[in-house]
């Protein structure tokens, strides 16, 4: 069985990546029609590099009506990655993670039984930071990875620990060790063939690309239970 078609087996019992999360999410839009980092009536304009700024703008839209929140898979999101050059030169600016926001400091779970295949730090404003790549092998479905980025650079597991099905393996990390982005995990799907093509170190793609991605980097959701 390939992944996502995972969710629907009575087989496999996909456990939650953050544990009781209750509630409705707030729904943040970080695409090219968002108008977040934008001044209007209700908040002063900010820079779309002012992570900081943009949690405190976070944690009050939150404040007494949410207690986490997601970000789009296959977004656009060409505002905000407009000071990152790479992103610029190759035109990529697609989302291909689901950013699921949380407190800083809370742990993460396998969704699934695992082996660590990377796990490690990419310094770098805007980058990965702390970051790990689980593998999960099973008799009952092919071979894919899921992807964690902007962990505790403190809490990494070592490459090649075993991590059983709804245990912790890492937690959210502060702005000085997750690339400075703010507090948050970047859950990405890779397949086999995504990592073959580099897309460990590709958490966005062009537009060019996205006919490729339910091959290569597939969308989270179905990995991705509350």
């Amino acid at each position: 069985m390939k992944y996502p078609y995972i969710a629907y087996s009575e087989k496999i019992d996909i456990q939650p990546i953050f544990k009781n999360l209750t509630g409705d999410p707030l729904e943040v839009d970080m695409s090219v029609h968002s108008t977040l980092f934008d001044g209007n009536d209700t908040h002063e304009k900010i820079d779309v590099r002012d992570q900081k700024g943009f949690q405190k703008r976070l944690d009050k839209m939150m404040k007494d009506r949410h207690t986490w929140g997601v970000s789009s898979y296959l977004e656009n999101r060409e505002i905000v990655l407009s000071p990152c050059p790479q992103m610029v030169a190759e035109k990529r600016f697609y989302h291909l993670g689901l950013d699921i926001i949380v407190p800083l400091g809370t742990p993460l779970h396998s969704p699934l039984d695992a082996r660590v295949k990377e796990s490690g730090y990419e310094a770098g404003e805007g980058n990965y930071g702390a970051h790990v790549l689980l593998m999960h092998e099973s008799p009952d479905f092919e071979t894919f990875y899921s992807f964690y980025g902007h962990l505790n650079k403190e809490t990494l597991p070592s490459v090649g620990t075993k991590v059983k099905a709804g245990t912790a393996f890492s937690h959210i990390g502060d702005f000085n060790e997750n690339g400075n982005w703010f507090y948050h995990t970047h859950l990405q799907v890779i397949t086999q063939k995504g990592l073959e093509h580099g897309y460990l170190s590709k958490g966005y793609c062009a537009a060019g690309d996205l006919a490729q991605m339910e091959e290569f980097c597939p969308s989270p959701l179905s990995l991705f239970k509350i």
